[in-house]
């Protein structure tokens, strides 16, 4: 039987490039976000878990739903399916590391190879759609 995790993530782009985290421990990155809470709605999952990971403040009014993602789970057992709805949203300031997150990056379609599959499903698209730098 498949396993579905839920998840929701922002999609930021910056000059071209796909804002992604990595957390510790890890060499993937991934689009920040996360797990929904009980009773949590996309939009506050979204708003919590940026200003947890990021300390950015997303401003809820302007969430858009944007993509909805399925692709196999890192490091979970074969078959574990993450299905992910991806927002774009507007932030009041910078993203910064915080929490579990050890780094922050900037990513061209180039990068493929350095992100979750999730992470590459939304660059495909963002390419296919001319929305981000191919290199």
């Amino acid at each position: 039987m498949t396993q579905v995790i839920e998840k929701v993530a922002w999609v930021h782009l910056d000059e071209g490039r796909l804002l992604a985290a990595r957390t510790h421990g890890r060499d993937l990155f991934y689009l920040p976000g996360g797990k929904p809470e009980p009773g949590e709605g996309i939009e506050q999952t979204l708003v919590r878990e940026i200003r947890e990971e990021l300390g950015v403040t997303l401003d809820a009014s302007t969430i858009t739903p944007f993509l909805v993602v399925e692709a196999p789970a890192d490091g979970k057992p074969a078959g574990t399916i993450v299905r992910t709805v991806c927002c774009t949203a507007a932030p009041a300031g910078p993203p910064r590391p915080r929490a579990e997150i050890a780094e922050i990056a900037r990513l061209t379609h180039g990068d493929r190879s350095r992100a979750s599959a999730t992470t590459r499903e939304v660059l495909d698209h963002l390419a296919t759609t001319g929305q981000i730098l191919r290199w």
